[in-house]
């Protein structure tokens, strides 16, 4: 009996109709291994693995690797779009009012949607997304 072996980065992106390249192995790589990373993030972490790409090739990768399924896109109020990896779950977000600083949270119901609202308008509704607000630990300890 052969054991399931878990897909590398290429097949991953064959599997979702993408073109595979150095570029995108290397940024769906970045954005995995990172913490919520805005483009410019990405950006780098890309240009430290395969040398010089362009915001315009990374924006494009990211919008590709976001409708495939592969990556995630949030957007906190105030802050530009960040992408994480996390993908196929029903988590949400705690971000930090004074740093930006973003980081997962696992819903206390755990499956979609969590929250339901009074009236639903007649809308079939499949999620909730819930950001949670507030000041991280290394703030609150800038602040005392």
């Amino acid at each position: 009996m052969c054991a399931s072996q878990t897909p590398t980065t290429a097949e991953e992106l064959r599997g979702a109709g993408l073109r595979v390249t150095a570029a995108r192995v290397a940024l769906l790589e970045t954005v995995r291994e990172g913490d919520h990373l805005d483009v410019e993030g990405i950006a780098a972490g890309v240009r430290d693995r395969v040398g010089h790409i362009s915001l315009q090739a990374v924006y494009e990768a990211v919008h590709a690797l976001t409708k495939a399924g592969l990556v995630r896109r949030i957007e906190p109020a105030g802050s530009p779009a960040r992408f994480e990896g996390r993908v196929g779950d029903n988590h949400h977000h705690l971000v930090c009012r004074n740093c930006g600083a973003v980081k997962d949270v696992d819903c206390a119901v755990g499956h979609p949607p969590c929250l339901d609202p009074v009236d639903d308008a007649g809308y079939l509704i499949d999620e909730a997304d819930v950001t949670f607000w507030g000041l991280c630990p290394r703030c609150r300890r800038q602040a005392d």
